[in-house]
């Protein structure tokens, strides 16, 4: 039984190869999650819910939404096809921000770390100098 388990995950990676490989994974996933109990893909869909719902949250309170909420899209993407669409959007936004960000130049990497050096900077004066305390105290 592992053996067509295997040799399923490699048709479908084979098959479409320009989704990303997590998502090849959870598509191959998603076939044995199908016939799993309804308390237990009940169990997945809160969860995933959960999970979204915290990382969105995420977006505007202090948190890793930018990890979260992939992860909340992932569990549901095991029972909704509009989860699996975002994310796999999601996971084709992150792959064209990497390989921007790679690309950048050694000129545009200095200047950004002058800007926050001096964002940095500026925040301290303004702290010292405009008597705004920089630690609760």
């Amino acid at each position: 039984m592992r053996e067509s388990t295997i040799y399923s995950e490699m048709a479908v990676a084979r098959a479409d190869s320009s989704k990303p490989r997590i998502v090849q994974r959870l598509e191959a996933q998603r076939e044995r999650h199908r016939q799993r109990g309804l308390l237990v893909r009940t169990l997945y869909t809160i969860v995933g819910f959960t999970v979204l719902i915290a990382g969105l949250l995420m977006l505007v309170l202090p948190g890793p939404a930018l990890i979260v909420i992939p992860i909340g899209l992932a569990l549901l993407s095991l029972e909704f096809v509009w989860a699996e669409g975002l994310l796999e959007r999601a996971l084709k936004h992150g792959e064209s921000a990497k390989r921007k960000a790679q690309d950048t130049t050694r000129t545009q990497r200095i200047l950004s770390a002058v800007a926050a050096v001096l964002a940095v900077a500026a925040i301290a004066v303004w702290g010292a100098i405009g008597d705004i305390p920089l630690l609760p105290l």
